[in-house]
């Protein structure tokens, strides 16, 4: 059985930007102090912990200075190396452990993984060499999309490939290395679910939100999706049978589309705190970073239960500059990270809103 750590100790972070600041924040509520481990001096969540070890991830010096300072490790990011994971775990408790890392860092990996329990996904293929590419494209067809195995987000380290695309061509525009060919879907709308493991196998789901992109950034999270119950339903069933799967203490977050004859195919999951998860912050029992909080540290995780109908939109690179009219706007909860340098596309903040269920 396992002993909830006592308020007072100090949770670990690898990585240092605004899910890490919004899990520190969460911890403090709890009495825990957070200690963070990332290169980038001055990170968003540096400015809420009680330290900061600025050191690249794959430094045995650093992991041991870190894993002498805390109790349990979690992480806000999850492209930490595999071996440095695996080194810490000898110090101190990790969650989410090296396989959850093994399984989500690589596509091919993460496909064959799914698949082999049983949930579908959309068609793919493997792609070492510039024969790989040719067999994949026969076998799933065009248009298709071609992402590198690892690494790729918000719509980098990918290209599509049309009818009329050298496909050659779009596979070194994407770096030449290990790639995965995957099928377009003809899907409704995007999806997601965040799910919650404790240390004790405690597990509870969120239930699925709609995500709408802009440029391949999330731009906008609904709660509910419009989705019907048996939909929602198997959605819930699929992130807690990955996360079951996975052996994964924490939080997974499990992007799903919609299909147009209404099938689910996961599209990728990341084992931490997920952009589609920000709407809890405000209109949920129990937020995704309480909940992390709560996992990690094998306390009773807390209520999913949505308090109304909820809107999240992300403020992207000069969006921020709005800050002062959505403070001043009834009902619209600001969250800034803290962030120096305004970036087109960079996640600078987001606004959450409440609405009761029997608003128009």
């Amino acid at each position: 059985m396992h002993k909830p750590l006592s308020p007072g100790k100090t949770i670990g972070i690898l990585g240092g930007g605004q899910l890490g600041r919004m899990t520190a924040l969460a911890a403090a509520n709890f009495g825990y102090r957070c200690y963070i481990m990332e290169p980038q001096r001055n990170c968003p969540a540096s400015f809420v912990s009680a330290g900061h070890l600025t050191a690249e991830y794959d430094s045995e010096a650093a992991l041991l200075k870190f894993a002498s300072q805390v109790d349990v490790v979690t992480l806000e990011f999850e492209n930490v190396p595999v071996k440095s994971l695996k080194f810490l775990e000898s110090q101190v408790p990790v969650y989410p452990g090296p396989q959850a890392l093994e399984i989500s860092q690589d596509r091919v990996r993460e496909k064959s993984f799914l698949n082999d329990q049983g949930i579908e996904t959309a068609p793919w293929a493997p792609v070492k060499n510039a024969e790989d590419l040719d067999i994949a494209v026969d076998k799933i067809g065009r248009p298709s999309v071609l992402k590198t195995t690892r690494f790729g987000y918000d719509g980098k380290g990918q290209a599509k490939i049309g009818p009329e695309t050298d496909a050659i061509a779009a596979w070194r525009e994407v770096g030449s290395g290990y790639c995965i060919l995957e099928g377009f879907v003809d899907f409704t709308m995007e999806i997601s679910v965040i799910v919650a493991r404790s240390v004790t196998g405690e597990i509870k789901a969120y239930e699925p939100v709609e995500n709408r992109h802009a440029n391949h950034i999330l731009d906008e999270t609904h709660v509910p999706a419009s989705i019907t119950a048996e939909q929602t339903e198997q959605a819930m069933e699929i992130a807690t049978k990955a996360v079951e799967a996975m052996d994964l203490v924490g939080l997974l977050a499990v992007e799903m589309f919609v299909a147009a004859d209404g099938r689910i195919l996961v599209n990728e999951v990341a084992p931490r705190p997920h952009n589609s998860g920000h709407w809890t912050m405000d209109a949920c029992v129990t937020s995704q970073f309480e909940q992390l909080v709560r996992a990690v540290c094998g306390l009773p995780l807390g209520s999913t239960q949505r308090l109304g109908r909820a809107k999240m939109k992300n403020l992207l690179g000069r969006d921020v500059h709005k800050w002062e009219e959505y403070l001043a706007e009834p009902g619209a909860h600001l969250h800034l990270y803290g962030k120096a340098d305004v970036k087109a596309g960079r996640k600078m903040g987001h606004v959450n809103w409440l609405f009761q269920d029997d608003d128009a």
